[in-house]
């Protein structure tokens, strides 16, 4: 009799799948006024028991389907931050829906499958199975970006971020048919056993690196693969955008870890320089690019782009330090995003939503409150102390510093101190600016709810400080134990 296999480790990812094609039968058969409702609250549910079925996974190296799918502390931590990030992000969506009739089902749907991609992402122990994570993600997501079909902006952000995303994904089959062509084998740990010997590895599998790295730099908005971001992030329906700007970033820099650092950890020195070169330029562009923007997503998305800059110098480190500094960037990185949409979504005038960064102007006397906590998101991004952001920044250049890439880490800063400029620049239309008029009020009960709990955690981060930091060390280690 055929034993069964074990699907214990991907049972969490085996839930939500399940979840998201039972929403889908109850969307087909229940009126469709009242089934966006009850799959809005039917998915935010099946979020919380997902998250719930992965935290038992905590202290455990689990393998499922013949290797190609890994459980460990470092996957469990990254997937609570995506459940975490699309939470969030379905609470913020749900009063924007309603007023800008886009209430259909397949909107929580859609958002659930995106996940069900990011979790196979984070696990994937295999060329195969992380290119099957990473279109699950990419297919559900391109169909967001279009989502408000009637409008020519959403329309365009979806046709490019397909288009470019095809480009991505052609690059990265390549570079996995050149790894599979020149080791043998797609599996990470047989890679890892083929590349352990003393022997240097042929130029064949270093350009398969290099179309790997190349394709999943795209996932990240890395540059130079960054051309689909600020357009995407203009175009989407914010609360998609506030989606795209989180979890699958999250995911898409969760797997660059992973790849780079399980297979590939022995070939530290051929691929450092390569992550280093796109690390300076994110940085570079995401702190004067952001310069000159006058509309607030297109900020964020220059602004997401140098994040990711930051975050690849720990990577870079190829260091425990430097994936612990990756890690704890990373959750910060999603208090401070989703926090930082959440205000941009209070921005309506007469029931419109306004974008451009002049419509802040004297915020801080006709909503203090609002004002208040973007003040905090933007010095927190600005790396200002004591606040989280300031936290991240320090631990990712302590770990180049320590694996001595001290110019790196003089550029990080150097950046880091041009971004302040724009960050600081919004402070100051919102206080100092002549008064435009006030936003519409209230914000709703979901909106104002994100607000408050993301503001308070990046305000008073260090106090949390121990205990993340010794989750993300605990998981930096379990992924180079693997």
């Amino acid at each position: 009799m055929t034993e069964l296999p074990n699907f214990y480790p991907a049972h969490p990812e085996i839930l939500l799948a399940c979840a998201a094609m039972a929403y889908m039968m109850i969307g087909v058969f229940v009126r469709e006024e009242r089934a966006m409702g009850i799959v809005h609250y039917l998915s935010l549910a099946a979020l919380i028991v997902v998250g719930i079925a992965v935290l038992p996974m905590r202290g455990q190296e689990l393998m499922a389907f013949n290797g190609q799918f890994v459980s460990d502390d470092f996957t469990v931590f990254m997937k609570i931050l995506i459940l975490l990030g699309t939470f969030l992000s379905l609470i913020m969506s749900q009063s924007y829906l309603k007023r800008e009739d886009m209430r259909r089902f397949e909107y929580p749907v859609l958002m659930l499958f995106a996940t069900v991609g990011m979790m196979m992402m984070v696990s994937a122990n295999d060329l195969i199975a992380l290119y099957l994570g990473l279109e699950l993600q990419s297919l559900s997501l391109y169909v967001l970006a279009a989502f408000k079909r009637d409008t020519t902006r959403s329309s365009e952000a979806g046709l490019k971020y397909f288009v470019l995303g095809a480009l991505s994904s052609g690059m990265l089959l390549y570079g996995c048919s050149m790894i599979y062509g020149f080791a043998g084998t797609t599996s990470f740990d047989g890679l890892v056993q083929v590349l352990g010997g003393d022997q240097t590895a042929s130029v064949g599998l270093i350009v398969g690196i290099v179309f790997l790295i190349a394709g999943l730099a795209f996932k990240i908005s890395a540059v130079p693969f960054h051309m689909w971001t600020p357009d995407v992030y203009e175009g989407a329906p914010t609360p998609i955008t506030a989606f795209f700007a989180v979890a699958p970033k999250i995911a898409a820099i969760s797997l660059f870890v992973r790849v780079m650092m399980d297979p590939f950890g022995g070939l530290v020195e051929e691929w450092r320089q390569i992550i280093i070169f796109v690390s300076v330029l994110s940085m570079i562009l995401g702190a004067f690019a952001a310069i000159a923007q006058t509309n607030i997503k297109r900020l964020m998305a220059y602004s997401s782009i140098g994040h990711m800059g930051y975050a690849l110098v720990g990577l870079a480190s190829g260091s425990e330090a430097g994936i612990q500094g990756v890690i704890l960037y990373m959750t910060i990185y999603l208090a401070m995003n989703v926090g930082t949409f959440a205000c941009i979504l209070a921005m309506r005038r007469k029931g419109e939503m306004v974008e451009e960064i002049s419509d802040l102007a004297g915020l801080s006397k006709s909503n203090p409150m609002l004002a208040a906590a973007l003040l905090v998101f933007m010095f927190s991004m600005a790396g200002i102390p004591p606040l989280a952001g300031f936290f991240g920044k320090l631990y990712i250049f302590l770990a180049a510093i320590e694996a001595q890439l001290y110019v790196l880490a003089i550029i990080g800063v150097v950046a880091s101190v041009v971004g302040a400029f724009y960050y600081l620049r919004i402070v100051k239309i919102m206080y100092f600016d002549e008064a435009a008029e006030p936003f519409d009020q209230p914000m709703g009960s979901g909106l104002s709810g994100v607000v408050t709990v993301t503001s308070i955690v990046t305000l008073l981060f260090f106090f949390v400080l121990a205990p993340v930091l010794d989750s993300a060390a605990a998981a930096a280690a379990a992924l180079l134990a693997g």
